[in-house]
């Protein structure tokens, strides 16, 4: 019997990486759910690792909750050493965990809001790296796996300012550069990006100014419809071939042949807003 793929989904306590935890063990996956939040109070918005490891569960897999500050190097290894030590095989990486600060949204330019904001670059764009650094060579061991960030259409236009535009950007060429390493050992590398995504933050956001969004909610995905992307993208036997691409949720749905919570099908933002991702060029220097 074929044993059940291992997958690391990190900031999984709520939003984004709670629902892709949460569709990977729909089809089944051991899921290590990582984040800070183990108690209601830890963070404003309600989720913590334990309820989205029993979601996990519940869903069909078998979620397990690891507590990781991922800020610290010293902790993101362990956890890796502790998927190895209890599984022996690593097959999914979701580089998700990212310092969100409250006044993202806000109005104003990027000098006028807190500096904070630019710790999306650390628990967001540097952490996907250690994270990646420390999964590689258990994935290039097994001679495969996968390798995911999440990313958005903000990687290519304005969009909640320069800290944000440069984690999503970077998120891509992480999976474009990487890809070129990992090719040779059959693990693939991808960034995917979300379209907007209806968690407790953005419902939220949506409140505040509901005159200004009152179009956002009927345009949103569920947390969950990524979650089945990445399935249907690790379980196509041509994987390989799409490695280093950053691909865009919604027309990963129209491939694969899924549709979103109530038969939803979400529209690309190549159709609605005419943009995609940036081509990679093929030239490498080492």
């Amino acid at each position: 019997m074929t044993a059940s793929p291992v997958a690391v989904v990190t900031g999984a306590s709520r939003g984004a990486g709670r629902g892709i935890a949460i569709a990977l063990g729909s089809h089944g996956c051991t899921v290590y759910v990582t984040g800070r939040s183990e108690k209601a109070g830890d963070h404003p918005l309600p989720g913590t690792i334990w309820e989205t490891a029993d979601a996990v569960t519940q869903a069909g897999g078998k979620g397990i909750a690891v507590r990781v500050d991922h800020a610290d190097d010293s902790q993101v290894e362990s956890l890796f050493a502790q998927v190895l030590q209890a599984e022996g095989r690593l097959d999914i990486l979701v580089n998700n965990a990212c310092a969100l600060h409250d006044d993202l949204t806000a109005p104003g330019n990027f000098w006028e809001k807190p500096l904070g904001l630019v710790e999306m670059l650390n628990v967001g764009l540097r952490s996907a790296y250690v994270a990646s650094v420390h999964a590689a060579p258990l994935m290039v061991a097994q001679r495969h796996g996968l390798i995911m960030f999440t990313s958005a259409s903000g990687a290519v236009h304005y969009s909640f300012g320069p800290a944000y535009g440069a984690h999503k950007a970077g998120m891509d060429k992480f999976a474009a550069d990487m890809a070129v390493d990992l090719r040779p050992f059959n693990v693939a590398a991808l960034s995917i990006w979300m379209g907007a995504l209806l968690t407790d933050r953005l419902r939220m956001v949506i409140a505040s100014d509901p005159i200004k969004y009152r179009d956002l909610e009927a345009a949103t995905e569920t947390p969950e419809f990524t979650g089945h992307a990445i399935w249907a993208l690790y379980s196509d036997p041509a994987l390989m071939d799409r490695s280093g691409q950053a691909v865009i949720g919604a027309e990963m749905a129209v491939k694969y042949g899924f549709a979103d919570q109530g038969g939803r099908q979400p529209r690309s933002c190549r159709d609605t807003h005419h943009i995609a991702p940036r081509q990679q060029y093929p030239l490498v220097l080492r």
